[in-house]
């Protein structure tokens, strides 16, 4: 995976890239900092809101962070997202994280 740095670079070509942003989220969790990957996470989600696996991981950021009650909600977005999407893994995935904390 590439580094912040080079991720960051990647983001000023293409500010609203999906991938790039997921990618920093990713990274910023990577390095506990739950605050920043979930901002990375809703700029992802508002570049892209099919993109169903951020909702799974900005909700374990969430949780890390101690946001349980934020983690469901966005774990219920998800499920909505990826069933829009059609997306049953996603689906099975965000489902069963939103299982474990209600």
């Amino acid at each position: 995976m590439p580094s912040i740095a080079q991720l960051e670079k990647l983001l000023a070509l293409d500010p609203h890239d999906p991938f790039v942003l997921y990618g920093l989220a990713q990274e910023h969790a990577k390095a506990r900092d739950f605050a920043r990957a979930c901002d990375f996470y809703d700029r992802c989600l508002a570049a892209d809101a099919g993109y169903c696996y951020a909702y799974f991981h900005k909700a374990k950021a969430q949780q890390s962070a101690g946001d349980e009650t934020g983690a469901i909600a966005t774990l219920r977005a998800g499920v909505t997202s990826a069933k829009k999407a059609g997306d049953m893994k996603a689906l099975g995935e965000i489902s069963g994280f939103l299982d474990e904390l209600t």
